[in-house]
């Protein structure tokens, strides 16, 4: 079938899928996902694995579009005011989320350590596109939606250094070696290191730019290629794309007087991206995965989930976040998605023992968490109850100009 042709399919068959969820007050997302399912191998393998392997270009881009929004919140006035508390909740969810995981898996189901370390590692990433999605969908805005961005940003660079050490000392286990501390833990810390280094120099170069361009139109292109070479150079580099245009959306925020307009012109075109996103997402899931899966992917769903709840809960504790924080951000933290999978990658490339089981695993969770978790963070932001929080705030800032321009004729008669 022409490839034109097969493209446009899925994307109105997942325009139908978000609509039919809108109906039956389900996230977009959600739709999206479903109508995948049903588009991929599991069902009428209408989208094959070839197709999705094809595609993944535009999956990167989304991811790429996705972690440039994100840098978005990290404006440094409001994080000096929540930045520690972030911190503590992001290293909080992270622990919980590793230390159950591991402890189900080495002492419960009785798997070996290696393995062990390594699947708990992996269980610390969160996927932002569906919870990201999500907020936009219902225009949320509050303490819980100011919370979960940052927290979930952060959750990937703590989880990619989480995985990276516990992948050298499986490896060391297994294989008897004499790997020193530093040898350990290098390889991680280059990564992180050189995407943040890439994403601020990618970022001030973007900002220089900014300045001479015109129009909605001109913004729109030149943004669009500064994150789709940021993401290549990354790739070329082994360094991580989602952390690099993280930063790079974080210089944006931070250098720009109004760096608004950068970041609307980017989300007009990101809309039909996200849709053939979520929508090849769902084609890549194998359902027969549940078949096979076992009781040690039963336990690692429900230990992931457990250890992403607490720990959120006791991070927003421990800072004495608002009521609403504590009860619900660990409801908006399961996603799992593109930072997994990437890793479950490596994992066949380095520690091909345990590939094939933690691979089917992962993916397990990815099917699972990537469609419940967007019904998961709705509920989360309607029960804190900051849906349409936007609108509220909009309408704030309109009846504060208002009062402003009637006092201007009242100051200048004085």
């Amino acid at each position: 079938m022409d490839i034109l042709l097969k493209v446009s399919i899925i994307l109105v068959v997942g325009f139908i899928g978000g609509k039919l969820a809108k109906l039956i007050k389900l996230p977009n997302v959600s739709g999206y996902l479903v109508a995948g399912l049903l588009l991929g191998p599991s069902l009428f393998n209408f989208v094959n694995m070839d197709d999705v392997n094809a595609f993944s270009v535009i999956s990167e881009l989304a991811l790429a579009v996705i972690a440039f929004s994100i840098g978005s919140e990290f404006v440094i006035k409001e994080m000096k005011k929540v930045g520690k508390a972030i911190a503590i909740i992001t290293l909080a969810e992270v622990i919980g989320a590793v230390f159950i995981v591991f402890g189900v898996m080495y002492y419960i189901v009785k798997m070996p350590l290696p393995f062990s370390l390594v699947i708990a590692s992996m269980s610390a990433a969160t996927a932002p596109a569906a919870t990201l999605l999500v907020i936009r969908q219902y225009r949320a805005d509050g303490p819980l939606t100011k919370t979960i961005l940052p927290v979930v940003a952060l959750d990937d660079v703590c989880g990619i250094m989480v995985f990276g050490i516990a992948i050298s000392v499986a490896k060391l286990l297994l294989t008897g070696g004499n790997l020193s501390p530093i040898e350990m833990i290098s390889k991680p810390l280059i990564e992180i290191v050189g995407s943040l280094i890439l994403g601020l120099l990618f970022g001030f170069v973007l900002t220089f730019v900014r300045r001479i361009l015109e129009g909605r139109d001109e913004k729109q292109i030149v943004s669009l290629a500064f994150i789709g070479v940021a993401t290549g150079v990354s790739n070329a580099l082994g360094l991580s794309p989602l952390l690099t245009n993280i930063v790079m959306g974080t210089v944006i925020a931070n250098t720009l007087k109004n760096p608004k307009g950068i970041f609307d012109a980017i989300n007009d075109f990101a809309s039909p991206l996200f849709v053939m996103f979520f929508t090849l997402a769902g084609a890549s899931l194998d359902i027969n995965i549940l078949y096979s899966i076992g009781v040690v992917g039963i336990a690692y769903i429900l230990a992931r989930g457990i250890g992403k709840y607490l720990g959120a809960w006791v991070g927003a504790k421990m800072v004495n976040s608002k009521k609403q924080v504590r009860r619900y951000l660990g409801l908006a933290l399961l996603p799992q998605g593109g930072i997994s999978i990437g890793l479950s990658v490596i994992v066949r490339q380095q520690l091909p023992e345990y590939a094939q089981l933690i691979t089917t695993i992962i993916m397990f969770g990815v099917l699972i968490y990537e469609v419940t978790g967007p019904i998961f963070a709705k509920i989360a932001i309607s029960k804190a109850k900051e849906i349409n929080g936007l609108d509220k705030v909009e309408v704030e800032e309109e009846e504060i100009e208002s009062e402003m321009t009637h006092l201007e004729p009242v100051m200048d008669n004085t």
